[in-house]
This record gives structure tokens, C-alpha cells and sequence, in this order.
């Protein structure tokens, strides 16, 4: 069976510069949106937004994301101590009881040792907003009139935000769903549909189901930072609609191709998805 094989590392030019082809079909420069000055500019010159937080943060008021066990705290690599696996707060009034008696089955295999798989430790594409939870990376934007394209090094996966449209009708299922996108005032607003159910919400392995709607708004906090407001909605795994944050920072790092595939050892190899025939 073909499977997606070991890890190679190409360092490329600046993402602006190595990515900057993409441009030739959306009809702008890198800062073709930023020409009028009621479009915020999402560039980082020579890299990209590095997520500043392991783990999405709570609202300051209302329902919230799936967060840690208060019993089995979550602990991260660059804590200083021996890290862990997550294990889910199953008591969080959001998750509807099935989704609560899914994520319990996974807190008792890593509770026993076993793995807590999330997307790239299992290489596979994130969703959204799962998108939120690529905490090494950096994540790199390229604007046009017509269409954003949101970079990720992992496997380079790409989302693309068709500006000021309407959703299709019917849209096709898929890892990422459907995103249409828009600007109010400093923020890009981002509503995304169509999603398959093969992502998780987070790296606490969430569930969803494909009625997830999720509304991503970006925006430049104090002119440095990044942040992103999300919510969240599936009536099919939800009891209500909740919201989270998450916040980057600006790293120059360049756009690194990273291939997760069989055999890597730096992103464990576990769960990879196998392809049902070879490609050869």
C-alpha cells in the first residue's frame, strides 16, 4: 500500500518570494488588498504569525473550548517538565453526550499509555479550527482582491478564503470545508462550511460532525500581534454554539517545505493515513 513516507526539510526563499507564483492567478501582489488603507495588512515581511498559546483560550464570557482535565493536566513541551499527552475535560457542558463518551474512550487509552493522536502527530490536515492549533510552524498570508491564501509548512497545506462571495450551494465535504471571507473594518472575517468529520476541533480530539460552522475573525492586536476571535457551531455535536481566541506573534522565520510522512521520526509516525491502492 502506498503511504506517505519519511520527513526532508527543503528551506526555500522568503514565503512571499517562494510563494509569491500563487499570485499570478489571483491577479494581485502580496499587498494588492493592503493598497487601500481600510484593508488590514497581514504580512510579515521575510516570515510569518507563530501561535503564542498551546492550547485555544476561553472567551471572556460564555461558553468555551475543550480544555484539560483538572485532574490530568496538560503538560507542554517547553514547560521544563516531562510533557504528556492532553486528556480531555469530558465534563465541559458544550459536548453532547455522545461526543462526551468518544473523547472519555481516548482519555482512558492515553490514561493507560496509549497515544493521543491529533492532526500532526497523525499527518493529517488539521481542519478548522484545528488550524489554530499548528503551534511550531508559522502560519504565512498572502492577499489578493479576489482570494487569501493561509500557508502552513506542514505537508504546505493551504487554505483558500474566496473574498466576497456567497457560499456554494451544495459544497463538497472536505478537510478544510468551504471558505468564503470578507473584511469589517480591521478584521478579516472568515466563514467556513463543508467540512468532512475526519478532522478533529482540537488537539484534545474533539468530534464534530458535518454541520460544523465555524466564523474566524483576524486581526492585528496593538499593530504587533495577531489575533483570531473564533466560533464555533454544530448542532450535531454541540449543545450551543461556543467561542475561543487564539494569538500569534510575528516570527521571521522562512517557509520550510515539511513532508510528514512514513518513517518520521520527528513527528512519530503515528496513525499516518494509508492510501487504499499505490499510486504506481
Amino acid at each position: 500500500m502506498a503511504r506517505f513516507g519519511c520527513r526532508s526539510v527543503l528551506r526555500t526563499r522568503s514565503p512571499i518570494v517562494a510563494l509569491g507564483l500563487a499570485l499570478s492567478f489571483m491577479g494581485g501582489g502580496p499587498h494588492a488588498a493592503a493598497a487601500s488603507p481600510a484593508i488590514p495588512d497581514f504580512f510579515v515581511d521575510g516570515g510569518g504569525w507563530a501561535a503564542a498559546n498551546v492550547d485555544l483560550l476561553p472567551p471572556t464570557s460564555g461558553p468555551g473550548p475543550v480544555s484539560s482535565d483538572p485532574a490530568h493536566p496538560y503538560i507542554a513541551n517547553s514547560a521544563g517538565l516531562q510533557s504528556n499527552f492532553r486528556v480531555a475535560d469530558t465534563a465541559n457542558p458544550i459536548l453532547q453526550p455522545w461526543a462526551a463518551e468518544r473523547m472519555k474512550k481516548a482519555n482512558a487509552a492515553v490514561l493507560a499509555g496509549g497515544v493521543g493522536l491529533y492532526a500532526r502527530i497523525s499527518c493529517r490536515p488539521a481542519g478548522v479550527p484545528g488550524w489554530e492549533h499548528f503551534i511550531i510552524e508559522p502560519i504565512y498570508f498572502i492577499q489578493s482582491p479576489k482570494e487569501i491564501l493561509l500557508f502552513f509548512s506542514g505537508d504546505q497545506q493551504v487554505r483558500h478564503i474566496y473574498m466576497n462571495v456567497p457560499h456554494s450551494k451544495n459544497p463538497k465535504p472536505s478537510w478544510y470545508g468551504e471558505s468564503v471571507g470578507h473584511y469589517e473594518a480591521d478584521s478579516l472575517v472568515v466563514d467556513t462550511i463543508g467540512f468532512n468529520e475526519k478532522t478533529f476541533i482540537d488537539n484534545y480530539r474533539t468530534p464534530h460532525t458535518d454541520k460544523l460552522h465555524v466564523v474566524e475573525r483576524f486581526h492585528r492586536l496593538n499593530g504587533k500581534g495577531l489575533e483570531v476571535d473564533i466560533r464555533v457551531e454544530d448542532p450535531g455535536a454541540f449543545t450551543t454554539p461556543w467561542s475561543a481566541i487564539q494569538r500569534y506573534r510575528p516570527v521571521r522565520i522562512p517557509y520550510d517545505e515539511e513532508v510528514c510522512i512514513e518513517g518520521n521520526l520527528n513527528l512519530f509516525d503515528y496513525d499516518v493515513p494509508i492510501a487504499q491502492k499505490g499510486d504506481f
